[in-house]
């Protein structure tokens, strides 16, 4: 059964200084200011769309990886995923560029081996990845508490 995520985006003035909202249809995702002087570094304090892809791959990755481990009959006590969106100038074009994931976890009965192979399964699995093959180079570091 297919499902379907939406989301909305206001937009108020010219690029380098108008300013935006960005919110989750479903009430899960609050409605958080974005900006491009925040995408280019020169503002903190607001979101990105690649904060926001970050966040997605850092989700999608970790819920992979879960079912992943959990085939292996080895289910993760907890599993902390930091995911990196490089944004920089290709040319004369903006353009996600890479994606750095690295994942920690507390896997009982599984060595540091078998724990990096399930995380390289689910970065090539997890389907926001999948979204971005072809397009965006992602690493994945995987460690054992």
């Amino acid at each position: 059964m297919a499902t379907k995520s939406t989301a909305e985006a206001a937009w108020e003035g010219d690029l380098p200084h108008g300013k935006g909202r960005v919110k989750g249809v479903s009430g899960g995702l609050a409605e958080t200011s974005v900006s491009w002087a925040a995408r280019t570094g020169t503002v903190s304090g607001l979101t990105t769309p690649e904060e926001l892809l970050a966040a997605a791959q850092a989700s999608c990755f970790a819920m992979a990886l879960s079912a992943g481990l959990g085939r292996l009959q080895k289910p993760p006590e907890k599993l902390g995923v930091r995911a990196t969106a490089t944004f920089d100038k290709v040319g004369d074009a903006w353009k996600v560029t890479t994606m750095e994931i690295e994942v920690v976890g507390k896997v009982p009965g599984l060595t540091a081996p078998e724990f990096e192979a399930a995380a390289k399964a689910a970065g090539d699995g997890c389907p926001i990845s999948g979204v971005m093959k072809g397009n965006v180079a992602l690493s994945v570091r995987a460690f054992l508490e």
